[in-house]
């Protein structure tokens, strides 16, 4: 039951990276970056605005955390994506975020957590699949050009959000809930972008990018969210991660189904080497290497 957690929260983001392609051209990304955490705080506020008001004094303490949390996975992860998503296609998108987990786990292992042979190996895959899907499959092309500006911008997102699964798992709030870390950090994303909406360009809402706003305000901005946050505690950061590795496989689907994007072999090939790495990192859990308990020694 646990994994339905992650697993659903994946789907909807997959959906939502779709999103952001339909919005290139449609709106501006600084606008659906601010409008959805506009929408998805504003629905929350009525019931979590009075909680956290009554809460402030164990709230107050832990703000500091909160402002950094809300800034890694709300605003820098998903205002890159949306930028992204004007130089890329939405396949590539889904594909770069498999990078995330192998993030999680450097980071993961830097702080002393144990290394898998199923982790390992699994976030080897995970480089080679994102590597074929990037490149189409001409790798020598991939090194001597380089990533394009979309997938950059992607890999800087993959970054972002990894540092905020660490940072999520390791810093438990205690006193606040669930329902409100997430709006707490909803309300840093809002005020976190308000000087940027105002600055840049806009085009306004209208009948072609409202449902985008609105899919990108509800599902993508409240309930997958919700639903990572609460894996994160019950899986933890390393695992939920490995989750992300579904991300490709979605957006794929979706995409082919929505924009009409199509991968050749190769790219096929590399999204089925990132269901692999899951497979592998969930199920292949003895540490790389084990401790040796220590001797006593003789008097």
């Amino acid at each position: 039951m646990n994994y339905a957690f992650p697993l659903l929260a994946v789907l909807i983001w997959s959906a939502n990276t779709v999103v952001s392609k339909l919005a290139a051209g449609a709106i501006a990304p600084t606008e659906i970056g601010f409008l959805r955490w506009v929408l998805a705080a504003a629905l929350l506020t009525p019931f979590l605005l009075p909680r956290c008001l009554r809460q402030a004094a164990v709230i107050r303490p832990q703000l500091g955390r909160i402002v950094v949390l809300g800034l890694l996975g709300m605003v820098i992860y998903q205002t890159l994506a949306y930028f992204a998503a004007s130089h890329t296609t939405a396949t590539h998108m889904g594909i770069i975020l498999t990078l995330s987990p192998m993030m999680v786990l450097g980071m993961a292992v830097l702080l002393g957590q144990t290394l898998t042979t199923g982790a390992l190996l699994g976030s080897v895959l995970a480089i080679v699949g994102v590597a074929l899907v990037v490149s189409g499959g001409n790798l020598a092309e991939l090194a001597a050009s380089g990533l394009n500006r979309g997938d950059a911008m992607m890999l800087l997102a993959a970054l972002a959000y990894a540092a905020y699964n660490i940072l999520l798992k390791r810093w438990p709030m205690a006193g606040i809930s669930t329902w409100q870390l997430l709006y707490l950090q909803m309300l840093v994303a809002v005020v976190a972008q308000l000087p940027l909406y105002l600055a840049a360009p806009k085009v306004g809402l209208n009948v072609h990018n409202l449902p985008l706003v609105a899919f990108a305000g509800t599902m993508a901005s409240i309930a997958a969210p919700l639903l990572w946050m609460i894996a994160v505690q019950r899986l933890g950061a390393s695992r939920s991660s490995m989750f992300f590795n579904l991300t490709p496989l979605f957006t794929a689907l979706i995409a082919a189904v929505v924009l009409h994007e199509q991968l050749n072999l190769a790219q096929w090939l590399g999204g089925a080497l990132t269901l692999i790495g899951v497979l592998l990192a969930e199920r292949w859990t003895r540490p790389l290497r084990r401790r040796i308990a220590p001797t006593a020694q003789s008097a």
